[in-house]
């Protein structure tokens, strides 16, 4: 497969051309004040599991219009003190799965919360957890894709508006959680996983992000060079509906990373793949270029939308060892 849309050079140089709504601040304290007007309801439950090195809990808790929102908690058994924190959001369709699904962050003497995705979880994994409840009640459980055009007419109906705020709203819960440091608190993710990251950097406070391969970034040229889905969701949508282009494009403006990157003070190391056709390498930079604060980036020459994988892993394990060291 050959370089999507820009080569190392152009990478270098590249900056966003995308709008932000003169609101964007507003609208999203807005949301996220009525999200936090819900008791966070946390619950933090143990959980029968196989695993002799690992303690496994399920954790619910209220996120966007105070709906549950599932997660698992995973620590290394025995351990003292208060942890760093790793909060993990799911990529594109999955959900939490299974909680030895993911085992990489225990295992290396973190606490880890990994954050259902509402709806989700019908593509890929062991399955999702989490009603959309705001997004049409119960009956709105885990469903296979997509998810990008649900309520893009309007930001107060748009389906990422539930959803960041529930990663918003892993955070607080976080902060909370027995045994875990409320300092050292890193969101991750990969493809959405690291859209919502970004996001979830740029709306709260946290101690680090490690984004991969981020979706929702630099959303209308995704929209332009993405030879695949998710982006092409919204063009196949606009294809139909050519009355509604610009108000879905006002809509996505709001969840776009670059912007929630630019509001991020945190350390981050992101990664990008050269030939990921599904979130090209130009719109990974674009968010790189805008981030707040202290930024690396890896990129990988050779890889699609699997970017570093287990390598890029490694990476993120010295990242945040060098800064707590």
């Amino acid at each position: 497969m050959p370089y999507q849309d820009m080569g190392p050079q152009e990478l270098a140089s590249y900056r966003s051309a995308a709008v932000e709504p003169a609101d964007f601040d507003a609208r999203w304290a807005d949301t996220l004040a009525q999200a936090r007007a819900h008791d966070l309801a946390l619950d933090v439950a143990p959980v029968a599991h196989p695993l002799a090195a690992i303690d496994v809990r399920d954790v619910t808790f209220a996120g966007f219009g105070g709906d549950p929102i599932k997660a698992w908690l995973l620590t290394p058994r025995g351990a003292t003190g208060d942890l760093p924190v790793v909060v993990q959001y799911n990529g594109y369709g999955g959900g939490r799965g299974l909680p030895h699904e993911r085992l990489f962050w225990s295992a290396a003497g973190y606490a880890h919360l990994v954050m259902d995705t509402r709806g989700q979880g019908s593509a890929w994994g062991s399955g999702g957890h989490t009603a959309d409840a705001s997004g049409g009640g119960d009956a709105a459980g885990p469903a296979h894709p997509g998810y990008m055009t649900r309520g893009i007419l309007d930001f107060d109906s748009y389906y990422y508006r539930r959803v960041i705020t529930d990663a918003v709203r892993a955070v607080d819960a976080t902060r909370l959680l027995p045994g875990v440091d409320p300092a050292r608190i890193v969101v991750a993710g990969a493809s959405q996983g690291g859209g919502l990251a970004i996001a979830a950097a740029g709306l709260t406070p946290v101690a680090a992000a490690l984004v991969d391969v981020p979706f929702l970034c630099d959303i209308e040229r995704g929209m332009d060079v993405a030879d695949e889905d998710p982006y092409q969701e919204v063009c196949r949508y606009l294809a139909v509906h050519r009355e509604h282009e610009e108000r879905a494009l006002a809509t996505l403006r709001y969840v776009d990373g670059v912007h929630h990157a630019r509001r991020a003070s945190a350390p981050a190391l992101f990664s990008a793949a050269l030939r990921d056709p599904i979130t090209p390498a130009s719109t990974v930079y674009a968010a790189y270029h805008a981030w707040g604060g202290d930024a690396e980036i890896a990129t990988y020459r050779f890889n699609g939308h699997e970017g570093g994988e287990l390598y890029q892993q490694r990476r993120q394990a010295a990242f945040l060892a060098d800064l707590w060291s």
